[in-house]
């Protein structure tokens, strides 16, 4: 068990894509005249912080000081994001961009069944970018670990540099990564790729050593000190230079496994920053994944649950 004083200590700086996850909650008694399509009478609605937003709000849920650099738009969305990070404790350290429309990821739910998603987004323009660049800088010295949650959105543009900055201070690196260009995250102490992103770099594995072998060498071209594939109900495997570690996913019932990611790194970099071993973090996000699971959307687990 780790202290809420350890934890309190904890200074994590999340970078990288936010989004505003807005949820339509209605019931559904008639089909549409118009098209063979139900129609929703919306009777609640609820928003949260996605992306990066998530990630830094499951840290500071855990009690950890969560400092968050992104870049939001002059809008509606831009302010909630704002007022939900003040909620949840998250210092903000934000850009704003007037031609960027913040990423809006709206659900349609009826009965907890999601029946639509639509999705509103573009990307920052350079000159902003440049400027939390140099922000990131500043806040360096000020933070323990360092976490980059990239959703492919345009906020880690500069994330070669980043993590080389990062690296240069003596801090570790953690990165969600996106997509199948992984030569940007160079030199990351810790990459968190799920089954489906991972075989999109290395391709499809035929065995457990095959897996292995294509792990090395690719923690040695891109010099990544470790690597932890989540497997959903297999649990979560860690691939370090001197040993393969796995931890069996804790059973619950799943309700909803969007933003379980969020929680595991974001729980691997507190216990980071609470001096927690790299394999002993692994556990202890092993074990929010499996209760975070049991929530419905992107929900968080604080101390209380993590340690009970």
């Amino acid at each position: 068990m780790v202290s809420r004083a350890r934890i309190s200590a904890a200074r994590v700086l999340v970078v990288g894509d936010v989004m505003l996850d807005r949820y339509w909650f209605g019931d559904v008694n008639r089909i549409s005249p118009e098209a063979p399509v139900p129609v929703v009478h919306v009777q609640k609605k609820e928003d949260r912080l996605g992306g990066a937003a998530n990630v830094a709000r499951n840290a500071a849920a855990l009690g950890a000081q969560a400092g968050l650099l992104c870049v939001v738009g002059h809008d509606e969305p831009g302010e909630r994001i704002v007022e939900l990070l003040g909620e949840s404790r998250v210092t903000g350290h934000l850009a704003r961009d007037a031609e960027l429309l913040t990423t809006i990821k709206l659900r349609v739910l009826s009965r907890q069944q999601q029946l639509l998603r639509v999705d509103f987004e573009n990307t920052p323009n350079h000159e902003v970018l440049r400027a939390c660049l140099a922000r990131f800088t500043e806040l360096l010295p000020q933070h323990d670990v360092i976490l980059m949650s990239d959703y492919a959105k345009g906020g880690l543009t500069h994330v070669t540099q980043m993590i080389s900055d990062a690296r240069a201070a003596g801090k570790p690196v953690l990165v969600d990564p996106k997509g199948d260009d992984w030569e940007r995250y160079r030199g990351a102490t810790l990459i968190t790729p799920n089954r489906a992103e991972l075989r999109e770099v290395i391709g499809q594995w035929k065995s457990e050593e095959d897996l292995h072998e294509r792990v090395t060498k690719l923690r040695a071209d891109l010099d990544l000190s470790a690597l932890l594939l989540t497997r959903s109900e297999e649990g979560m495997t860690l691939f370090t230079e001197n040993e393969v570690l796995h931890n069996s996913a804790e059973a619950r019932e799943v309700y909803d496994v969007s933003g379980a990611g969020d929680t595991v790194i974001a729980t691997v970099a507190t216990m980071l920053g609470a001096g927690v071993p790299l394999v002993d973090s692994i556990v202890y996000a092993n074990r929010a994944a499996g209760i975070v699971v049991g929530k419905l959307g992107t929900a968080t687990v604080d101390y209380n649950e993590l340690f009970a």
